[in-house]
């Protein structure tokens, strides 16, 4: 599977918003995959990681978000879902659970009920070593900021204003990923 053809499959690969998303997404996978063979204790899938991280946000074309040139009907919190659809129509299920389940720490029944977000009302926090990985290193990297890997602290400060439950959920990550962080700091 090559995560490259899937994305050129909706993306125009000449345009900015093409560009944008490939740098932000080698940029994920390049951490993620770090974190992964730093930690061969995780027993985490290395490969899958790799082209999951790739697909992530394969669905911010379906949102409105000018300033990295979206501009679809959505609201952006929405691409996690919406991406996560595209990639079960691709026959990724695993894939798609990534997509759905990054954004933020991670997005509880409870957190989209009381929030009113226009998201499905399910679960949408990451289970496995994988999923946990890819929206931790996510964290790091911002489309409008051209990718440069963002501080721990400016990370933590930016989650600190949706709670302290989404803050204490990065942190527990950092703790788990910790000789990683030491190693970039």
């Amino acid at each position: 599977m090559s995560p490259l053809s899937i994305l050129s499959k909706y993306y125009d690969t000449d345009s900015r918003l093409y560009a944008i998303l490939l740098q932000h997404s080698q940029s994920v996978t390049h951490k993620a995959v770090e974190i992964s063979l730093k930690h061969p204790e995780l027993n985490a899938d290395t490969e899958f990681i790799a082209e999951a991280a790739m697909l992530h946000d394969i669905g911010i074309f379906l949102t409105n978000a000018p300033q990295i040139e979206c501009y679809g009907k959505h609201q952006y919190i929405e691409h996690g879902y919406l991406g996560a659809d595209i990639l079960r129509a691709e026959g990724l299920p695993r894939h798609a659970l990534v997509c759905e389940r990054h954004t933020g720490t991670g997005l509880s029944v409870e957190y989209i009920r009381e929030n009113n977000l226009p998201l499905p009302l399910r679960d949408l926090r990451p289970v496995s070593i994988e999923e946990q990985i890819i929206c931790y290193a996510d964290k790091f990297f911002s489309k409008s900021k051209h990718n440069i890997e963002l501080p721990l602290e400016t990370v933590r400060e930016s989650l600190r204003r949706y709670g302290e439950a989404v803050l204490a959920r990065f942190d527990q990550w950092s703790g788990l990923f910790f000789a990683f962080i030491l190693l970039n700091l």
